[in-house]
Parts: C-alpha cells; structure tokens; sequence
C-alpha cells in the first residue's frame, strides 16, 4: 500500500482511502477495467463508495497523469494503473484488451513532429482477434 501512496504523492495527489483504493485497484488487476467494474468491485469493500467519486478520483488521476486512459474500445472508457509506454490491443470478439511492448528502440513511440508540435501523451492500439478467439473461429 506503501508504493500507492508514494505514487500518488509523486503525482501531487493528496492520498484519500478512496484514491488508493482505486489507485491500487488498478495497480493490482491490469485488466484494463471501466468505471463501473471498479465501482462494482471496489463498492462491495467500500460500501459508502459512489460510481460519482470513482468517476472524479479517476479523473484527477488523469488529469495528474497517474493513470492511463485509453480510448481503444469504441464502447467504453477503460483505465490502465501502467503509465510506462506501452501500446493495447483489443479483441473485437470477447473485447478484452492487453498490454503490448513496444520495441526497444522506439520505446516511446515517437515519431518526427512538425517544429514547435510538444507530444505530451501517445496512444498506440491494435484491434483483432486474440489467440484464443482466433483458435474458437478455427
């Protein structure tokens, strides 16, 4: 829990139960969750937790630059604890979405920008079918 709130602080985060609630929700399960599966998860722990603080506890993350956000799924906002540069992949079959490395030498996934252009954020999604989806069409 310790790290959790480190991460928070480094981020200019004032440390609440329901920030490192959240926080170490998305630090523990890298499923990539939505507001409401962190709600549905967190609120049978945290029973006076409202879908409204997990909602703005996840934006200040964001705003903060302590979480990810990833716009990958046409359906849904999903919400990533790894801030480390990595690209996603969705399946288009059961929707799931996973972490891909990125070669080491374009760690970052930077590209050339035009002059004065500052890349502050990259998102970098692949869309498909996952092994195990690919295998069930076979």
């Amino acid at each position: 829990m310790d790290f959790v709130v480190e991460h928070l602080k480094k981020h200019g985060i004032k440390p609440s139960v329901q920030r490192v609630a959240i926080m170490s929700y998305l630090m523990e399960y890298c499923t990539h969750p939505t507001v409401d599966v962190i709600y549905r998860d967190l609120h049978s722990k945290m029973p006076t937790l409202s879908r409204t603080t997990v909602y703005n506890t996840l934006s200040l993350l964001e705003e903060k630059d302590a979480l990810s956000v990833l716009t990958i799924d046409s359906r849904n906002i999903h919400y990533d604890g790894d801030t480390s540069p990595h690209a996603h992949f969705m399946c288009r079959s059961c929707r799931r979405i996973f972490d891909v490395p990125l070669p080491s030498d374009n760690i970052d996934g930077s590209v050339a920008m035009p002059a004065g252009f500052k890349v502050e954020h990259t998102h970098l999604y692949y869309d498909g079918l996952c092994d195990k989806c690919r295998q069930g069409e076979s």
